[in-house]
């Protein structure tokens, strides 16, 4: 790859990351309209239910924040938790009814630090976002953590061989096989079920923890 290539690659590698300024804008629209299918699988594998409370860390463009509302009813909450203050600034302004209703709660925060009470959530989801996590250890605990009794954790990830073979992950990317993130959070007590999820160009999988 050239330099110029090289520079291409790694600002878009740092854009799908932490998405922030003009650029990530567009990575907001190319986010919820590329990861949706994944995205669709996870809220569905992880079984909200009316008046339940459940949360999409690293949300990004924010399309999963919508499917969980839709699920989760009046009477639910959803908590979306991001690391991009660009990110939780749209879904602010994109999302203003729900969260003037209170049943949509938006919180500054990383996968290894979630701002959540022990036991406050019956679902949480994350998709696309263990690329740029350095050790898979504190990000298992806290999901166990944040987790009430018979909760799901929903890990969405893309398959490494289909995801190596794009140009853009040559630069911070983690791509780590399906099994090894199965181990982390098995260390931190959880039970876990995989499933692959069809999916083009890239194949997705799907890890389900149970509390």
């Amino acid at each position: 790859m050239n330099p110029v290539a090289a520079r291409v690659m790694s600002t878009l590698a740092g854009q799908l990351g932490n998405p922030h300024g003009v650029l990530g804008k567009g990575v907001a629209l190319l986010l919820n309209r590329s990861n949706r299918g994944l995205i669709e699988a996870a809220v569905a594998a992880a079984e909200v239910g009316a008046g339940q409370a459940a949360a999409d860390i690293g949300f990004g463009g924010g399309v999963g924040l919508s499917l969980l509302l839709d699920r989760v009813g009046a009477q639910g909450t959803v908590y979306g938790v991001e690391i991009s203050p660009d990110m939780l600034a749209r879904a602010r302004s994109r999302l203003a009814p729900e969260i003037g209703t209170a049943r949509l709660r938006l919180l500054a925060g990383s996968l290894a630090d979630l701002p959540l009470a022990d036991a406050a959530l019956d679902a949480v989801i994350t998709v696309n976002t263990l690329y740029f996590v350095s050790d898979l250890g504190p990000v298992a605990a806290e999901l166990a953590r944040v987790l009430r009794p018979g909760g799901r954790a929903v890990i969405g990830i893309g398959d490494p061989a289909d995801m190596a073979r794009m140009p853009f992950t040559r630069s911070g990317f983690q791509l780590r096989p399906p099994d090894s993130i199965a181990a982390a959070l098995e260390r931190a007590g959880l039970t876990v079920e995989q499933r692959a999820v069809a999916n083009r160009p890239i194949t997705g999988h799907l890890l389900i923890a149970r509390r």
